[in-house]
């Protein structure tokens, strides 16, 4: 098997027995990557994450500094985690109530982005190359390719699968002007030609 490289783990980082870690991932200082999680291969944990039990994170998933991925998410390939983005896992949490049986089952799609400091309410799909602009927090399900922003966030437009605004003309067509790649809108929703 040349050229696979073996995950990367800094030595100040923290990963419990019954972990599945990928071949070319690393996992950078002051990681805690705890038991029964799966990270995919080739992704990249920033400093200070915290990777939960039951978490699945897909191939070429990035995670930027100070990012807490509790049990209910789930990441497919090619996300990123913006720095120090939330995810939650219990909609109504208290101390005093235990509710690890009611964990909600968050899943980001394919592509998605979530910008520093958003949050994401669980319970919710984050669509296929969605962007989810810093500081936005998340309450509903987002369409694939829209961008979202604000508190609570809502929808402010589309971005190409390159992370560029999509500027629709008459004919609901919008081409991104790094891949050339045509988009269309349909029925409130964008497709790729």
């Amino acid at each position: 098997m040349q050229g696979l490289t073996l995950p990367k783990i800094h030595p100040s980082a923290v990963v419990d027995d019954q972990t599945e870690i990928g071949i070319g991932t690393t996992i950078w200082h002051f990681c805690h990557i705890m038991s029964g999680c799966r990270i995919g291969e080739n992704c990249n944990l920033g400093q200070n994450v915290v990777v939960s039990p039951g978490v699945i994170l897909g191939n070429n998933v990035k995670v930027q500094n100070n990012v807490s991925i509790y049990t209910g998410v789930v990441c497919e390939d090619d996300v990123f985690l913006g720095p120090s983005c939330v995810f939650t896992n219990v909609s109504n949490p208290r101390s005093a109530v235990p509710r690890r049986n009611q964990y909600e089952e968050t899943v980001v799609k394919t592509g998605a982005t979530i910008g520093a400091n958003a949050t994401i309410v669980c319970g919710h799909t984050i669509g296929r190359y969605a962007f989810i602009g810093a500081g936005a927090v998340v309450t509903h399900d987002v369409a694939d390719y829209a961008l979202m922003v604000g508190n609570p966030a809502r929808q402010a437009g589309w971005m190409s699968e390159f992370g560029h605004p999509l500027e629709f003309d008459e004919d609901r067509m919008a081409v991104c002007p790094e891949s050339a790649e045509i988009y269309l809108l349909e029925n409130g929703r964008v497709v790729k030609r």
